[in-house]
């Protein structure tokens, strides 16, 4: 292999990777290998056919702008299957040197979608999938990034990626909006793979029916273990139901040792779940867990207008939005409920949805909701008492790590909470400018999206400073 390919495959693969979620990356484009180079092309490849489809179909731009941005504008990519037991001509021996095993492809998992092909037809239903709750309108944002990633990764390759996912957090903020995600893109692009949902409530009404002979029993396990992708809503639910969390007990060890894909949803994490048994506990511990937390002010309103561009509504007055984000701040839910009854109330009495309009529906229905403005001394007080250290310290410029974090947070929390312009704060911190200010909001979202105590420490923080009066 020449020098001049191993380099330019050196700074594509960086670009790609920047370019993509790292469970992505990890899954398709980590596996990728360069073949060849010539003055036209670049030659890659994927260690399979199903691979090499699905990487040329959804991924085949952007190899080809991250390669134009290495090798220039007239360079093309060419994708093709790495040979059976041995590599390319000419592939490096040790590319592998060091990287950790890649997940292989399931044996149920038999082709992939790409846009170059028509989706395959759908099975038949195996579960009530909203199809407006699908990756495509789901909001990405701080606090439910990780969550995301995870569940487009299971979606992509269930049965790899992560066995069992765990996602937990508060209602209302996106678990069941992720689960009907992974069926619907499952149902589209998993070639005939067999995907269910259910909530705990109905799992345990169809178990109690067949039990007491309003049904078959041996029908209702095949219904539910004979599946390649079995998705839960509010597993919080199965406590204190022994006979059904025996029966559960069995359907997830039944399905995960076949290698199909189990996703759970839930309102609080596996070891806060006290009436659990413990090898159930156990085994929702084993894969990934993921929170989700109430969505910040920017993705709130990154929701709202969504939504508003997807119904197609009317809004004259775009700080009309702003008061329903800073209304509703626990719930996307609730905001989007808020929402509906905006634009209701604007419709019936035919008056311009505005700000004064929205703040007007707003206090008659949301009178324990009235937003809470706090000042940048109440966020500095409120972190000191949090962390014990002065308000000196917060302000000074000591770097830290004790320091650090406290100071970042609370220029986050700030932003979120005070309205106040970011050259204001960065005065309050000992006369800082507006960019240090945006690097600390940077770095907290950046720790949020990948530390789930400090996704808990903003949540509570939030709620506190909401909260007071």
């Amino acid at each position: 292999m020449s020098a001049e390919l191993v380099h330019a495959w050196s700074d594509v693969r960086a670009r790609l990777q920047r370019s993509v979620d790292p469970s992505t990356f990890a899954i398709w484009l980590d596996a990728v290998e360069p073949v060849d180079l010539t003055a036209d092309t670049l030659v890659v490849a994927a260690p399979d056919e199903a691979r090499r489809q699905w990487i040329a179909g959804r991924f085949g731009r952007l190899l080809q702008r991250c390669a134009a941005e290495v090798l220039g504008p007239t360079i093309a990519v060419d994708v093709v299957v790495a040979p059976a037991g041995g590599r390319r001509t000419g592939a490096p021996a040790a590319a592998d040197a060091g990287r950790r095993d890649r997940p292989t492809q399931p044996p149920h998992f038999r082709r992939q979608h790409t846009p170059d092909t028509p989706a395959p037809p759908l099975p038949p239903d195996e579960g009530a999938f909203n199809p407006k709750l699908t990756f495509d309108q789901f909001v990405i944002g701080d606090g439910n990034r990780l969550a995301h990633g995870a569940a487009l990764a299971v979606a992509e390759m269930p049965g790899s990626a992560y066995n069992p996912l765990f996602i937990y957090g508060p209602p209302g903020n996106g678990k069941t909006h992720l689960l009907h995600s992974i069926g619907n893109y499952v149902r589209v692009y998993g070639s005939g793979l067999k995907v269910r949902y259910v909530t705990i409530e109905s799992f345990t009404n169809e178990f109690v029916r067949a039990l007491h002979g309003g049904g078959s029993m041996d029908a209702f396990k095949a219904r539910f273990r004979h599946v390649d992708v079995l998705l839960v809503d509010d597993v919080q639910f199965l406590t204190s139901k022994a006979h059904t969390e025996e029966e559960f007990f069995h359907t997830f060890n039944a399905l995960h040792d076949a290698g199909a894909q189990l996703v759970l949803t839930s309102d609080r994490r596996p070891r806060e779940l006290g009436d659990l048994e413990d090898r159930l506990r156990e085994r929702f511990e084993a894969g990934l867990l993921t929170d989700i937390a109430a969505p910040d002010r920017d993705t709130r309103l990154t929701i709202l207008r969504k939504r508003v561009q997807h119904d197609a509504i009317a809004i004259g007055d775009p700080g009309a939005l702003e008061v329903i984000a800073d209304r509703i701040a626990d719930s996307v839910r609730l905001l989007e409920g808020a929402l509906i009854r905006v634009v209701a109330y604007a419709s019936m009495t035919a008056e311009p949805l505005t700000a004064q309009l929205a703040t007007h529906v707003l206090d008659e229905l949301y009178r324990d909701r009235k937003p809470v403005r706090r000042t940048i001394e109440d966020v500095q007080r409120t972190i000191c008492e949090d962390f014990s250290i002065s308000p000196t310290d917060l302000v000074s410029s000591g770097r830290t790590q004790r320091l650090v974090w406290p100071r970042q947070l609370a220029m986050y929390l700030a932003r979120e909470l005070t309205g106040q312009t970011l050259p204001a704060i960065g005065r309050a911190f000992g006369g800082r400018d507006h960019t240090t200010v945006l690097h600390a909001c940077r770095r907290t979202a950046e720790r949020m999206a990948t530390d789930p105590d400090a996704q808990r420490t903003v949540r509570d923080l939030t709620e506190r400073l909401s909260s007071r009066s």
